[in-house]
């Protein structure tokens, strides 16, 4: 027989065996929570942080070599992808949040 009970340990079961333990190593991030996202959105966050980093690396080199157009073009182009970034984390959120709410409370 179904008791209350056991679903609650049902579900305790199951959220131990769901969650990942992930080690924070995204440094653009303000909140250290990749540990509630799934393995892909991990791998893409990361992903678009070495992207970042290697186009602020390049506008260095291209400074070193005195091309500040490009410099200037680069770093303008890492900060739009920090602030598409950033939005889309929140947007993210935003909607989990909404998703959660909307659940019975008897989940």
């Amino acid at each position: 027989m179904i008791t209350r009970s056991n679903l609650a340990e049902q579900l305790r079961e199951y959220q131990i065996r769901s969650k990942h333990d992930w080690a924070s190593i995204s440094f653009f991030s303000s909140t250290a929570n990749l540990s509630s996202n799934s393995r892909v959105d991990v791998v893409i966050w990361v992903i678009w942080e070495l992207v970042v980093l290697a186009l602020l690396v390049f506008s260095a080199v291209s400074l070193y070599f005195r091309h500040v157009r490009v410099a200037f073009s680069l770093i303008c182009v890492a900060m739009l992808l920090f602030v598409c970034m950033k939005i889309t984390k929140q947007v993210r959120l935003a909607r989990k949040k909404k998703r959660r709410m909307l659940l019975p409370l008897s989940m």
